[in-house]
């Protein structure tokens, strides 16, 4: 018995006419009763008695009806429920962004989105690379924002997009004076202060190799997420840090500046599980690209590695 001629069926009890049934199916009436005849046929019974000005249903065609509401109901909430775990098609789509993601960035990602999709609500989450990737993967998220290098094996990505590191330091640091790109080799012995492994394994070891093969080998590593926080450290002259160009003044007694080194930069992407892309992930790639361009990241020329 086919799902369809059983929902034809019900309809068609629910009016006890073909033409009213046929409209709200969407269909002419003469597949309708065709399709009637075939699953009579089929069940070996007769569901409808036509000899009557006004149809009616047979016993046996009550008996059906009684068993085949159940049925069409549980066949829609099932449907309902699959459709709402679509990204977005619930009203809402999950995201995953870093935690160092800075307010301008937000604001043009929230609003740009918004422009494109204005029925789905964004939800957004403060994760770092490693813990969106593990999300990802379980369903948690819908879509993520991360850095490279890192472990996106069985995921699909957006466009990368490429910022240029610099070093954060203490205004009186040798290195701080003049305005010329700080070389990397001439930091070495200093301390590092740079965000824990764990956040995202694979950016970091990239990190300290680059830093490692440009003659860069920190005296320690301090390991701080917290912006606030790495700018304490690194005013109380316990390290220096690498990040990007400020968008915001830095605290009193701190500068930065570029580095020679280009090879240092964050390498960022909007990731997701292949089989979950639609319009309302595709939306959030183009506002993350959108609001990562007006804070300074440009295209990456090869893709990043994983």
């Amino acid at each position: 018995m086919e799902l369809r001629h059983l929902r034809y069926f019900a309809v068609l009890a629910e009016e006890l006419h073909f033409g009213r049934a046929a409209e709200r199916l969407h269909m002419a009436q003469p597949p309708l009763s065709q399709r009637i005849r075939d699953l009579e046929r089929e069940l070996g019974v007769r569901l409808f008695d036509r000899t009557r000005p006004r149809i009616q249903l047979t016993e046996a065609g009550a008996l059906l009806l009684e068993h085949a509401r159940p049925v069409l109901a549980g066949v829609d909430t099932a449907r309902e429920a699959m459709r709402r775990l679509r990204p977005g098609e619930a009203g809402v789509l999950r995201v995953g962004v870093p935690p160092d993601t800075r307010p301008p960035v937000l604001r043009t990602l929230i609003g740009g989105f918004a422009r494109r999709v204005p029925d789905v609500l964004i939800d957004l989450y403060e994760l770092t690379t490693d813990e969106q990737l593990v999300r990802l993967r379980e369903g948690e998220l819908d879509a993520g924002v991360v850095r490279h290098p890192s472990d996106t094996v069985g995921l699909e990505s957006g466009p990368v997009l490429r910022r240029a590191l610099g070093v954060v330091l203490p205004a009186g640091h040798p290195s701080a004076l003049g305005g010329t790109p700080v070389r990397l080799r001439d930091l070495d012995g200093a301390s590092l202060v740079i965000f824990p492994r764990v956040m995202a394994p694979r950016l970091y070891d990239h990190l300290l190799l680059v830093c490692r093969d440009d003659g860069f080998l920190p005296g320690a590593i301090r390991h701080a997420r917290n912006p606030d926080f790495v700018h304490g450290l690194v005013l109380a002259g316990r390290g220096v840090h690498l990040n990007d160009a400020p968008t915001a003044p830095l605290p009193d007694g701190l500068v930065w500046r570029p580095l020679e080194n280009y090879s240092l930069a964050w390498l960022t992407s909007v990731v997701w599980v292949p089989t979950r892309h639609n319009e309302a992930i595709a939306a959030f790639a183009d506002a993350v690209h959108e609001s990562l361009t007006e804070a300074g990241h440009r295209p990456h020329d090869r893709p990043a590695a994983i």
